[in-house]
């Protein structure tokens, strides 16, 4: 990624800039602290608000097209970063049946092997915890999360079948309640991170998570790839799902890079927002 050059929007630059490194220099891992985690959440969208097509989020899958290289290089920037990553269960039946690639670890080939170090050189552990949401508790714990030693929590409702939350601790994992119902609610998911010494938190549990996590006020930062490309389709998911916010959750752009189109791939803006 060093040979790739951007150019820097915002704040107002007209220099060029390699894309590696842009989003390990916002050092999200010092930005919060007791009472205050940075949490942060990242998407890949189309110019027509298309994450990913599907009916269901759990079968939904990235358009042909969207998904770039340097889109993937920055999603793993911004793991570096974190203690602590939230995915779901649906995520986890995909990547079982071959729909995703594998973002529980960080830095797994040569060319970002960096990464690891780079974690381990800012005191964090070689690979995030990983925390997993999920309302029926029915998908699969990967080999790999063994292997590198990764704790893990699973966070649910209060409406979680007893059985299967006791089948969970019998084998050692821990299961938090963290929302009155069926759905993990935002505010008692960071409130119960944080309590555990969690600073750095990043989204990769898809649109219903950030949903709550807006709701909640606990959303620090949302990082957002605007792919110049239209992608159509009825069936689709977009950043947001669930009801309308009570009023306009603000944000201020922090910084916005943009990447020239190349061959047969579209242009990119990277923005960055924080919450106000």
């Amino acid at each position: 990624m060093n040979d790739i050059q951007i150019v820097q929007c915002f704040p107002v630059s007209s220099r060029m800039r390699p894309l590696a490194g842009l989003y390990l220099e916002h050092c999200l891992h010092l930005l919060g602290g007791p009472g205050k985690p940075m949490v942060y959440g990242n998407f890949l969208t189309s110019l027509d608000g298309r994450i990913a097509l599907g009916s269901q989020e759990w079968d939904s899958a990235i358009p042909k097209g969207l998904g770039t290289p340097e889109d993937w290089h920055l999603l793993q920037e911004l793991e570096a970063q974190a203690d602590c990553i939230i995915v779901h269960g649906g995520y986890l039946r995909a990547l079982q049946a071959g729909r995703l690639g594998n973002i529980l670890q960080v830095g797994m080939d040569a060319q970002t092997q960096f990464l690891q170090d780079w974690r381990v050189q800012n005191g964090l552990k070689p690979q995030p915890d990983i925390l997993i949401v999920s309302a029926s508790l029915n998908f699969p714990l990967p080999p790999s999360i063994g292997l590198h030693q990764q704790r893990v929590i699973i966070a649910t409702g209060t409406h979680a079948a007893t059985d299967q939350i006791q089948t969970f601790r019998e084998k050692g994992f821990e299961v938090w309640s963290a929302g009155n119902g069926r759905w993990v609610e935002g505010r008692s998911l960071v409130r119960q991170l944080n309590q555990c010494g969690y600073q750095s938190i990043y989204l990769l549990a898809g649109p219903r998570i950030l949903a709550s996590m807006a709701h909640d006020r606990v959303l620090s930062r949302l990082y957002l790839t605007l792919s110049h490309c239209l992608v159509g389709g009825d069936a689709f998911h977009t950043l947001f799902h669930g009801k309308p916010l009570p009023g306009p959750l603000q944000f201020k752009l922090e910084s916005l890079y943009y990447q020239a189109p190349a061959g047969t791939r579209p242009g990119q803006f990277y923005n960055c927002f924080s919450q106000i």
